[in-house]
């Protein structure tokens, strides 16, 4: 009896199953997510809502010493995670994510604070007292005078790194 070709897949049928090369990448996007976990502090990783098995499989792993013992439990922590809530896990990074850039802009205006009041003097500092009320005024102003004068005479930048952490601390960030 001769053999019977199987009948070919229709294209829509092809379409809707994703490829063995696309399921490949998908589960290394989990693993490559797992080890982010895995490498995140505790504190971290306490906002995540992780279940008890992966929160297990992340402790473990510190454990393992072994190349390929590890590489076998990676793969396992992505078969874990694909159990997971994939998009509150996400919704946790962007949040993370978002914390961070409004810390770096934070940062960045008051580098430009820091700049203005070098260079401008008092009246930048009268600008910032404006803004900022509960500031101390003597003592900007005195780590203003220090880091100017450590910038006319070519010093390394002490008063202006003090003035920095100053209005940082002011602004409570």
């Amino acid at each position: 009896m001769p053999k019977q070709r199987p009948e070919p897949l229709d294209v829509d049928e092809q379409e809707e199953r994703p490829s063995k090369s696309q399921l490949k990448r998908e589960m290394h996007a989990l693993q490559a997510l797992g080890e982010t976990l895995i490498a995140m502090k505790p504190a971290e990783r306490a906002k995540f809502p992780l279940s008890d098995d992966m929160l297990r499989a992340i402790e473990e792993t510190s454990r393992i010493r072994s190349h390929e013992g590890r590489r076998r439990h990676m793969q396992y922590v992505g078969k874990l995670i694909r159990k997971e809530d994939l998009t509150a896990i996400q919704g946790v990074f962007d949040a993370i994510e978002q914390e961070k850039e409004q810390r770096d802009h934070a940062f960045h205006r008051l580098e430009k604070w820091r700049d203005r009041l070098v260079e401008e003097g008092d009246s930048a500092v009268d600008l910032f007292m404006a803004e900022y009320p509960n500031a101390d005024r003597q003592a900007i102003r005195q780590l203003v005078r220090n880091a100017r004068k450590e910038r006319e005479q070519s010093k390394p930048p002490t008063s202006s790194r003090k003035l920095f952490k100053h209005l940082r601390d002011t602004l409570a960030l």
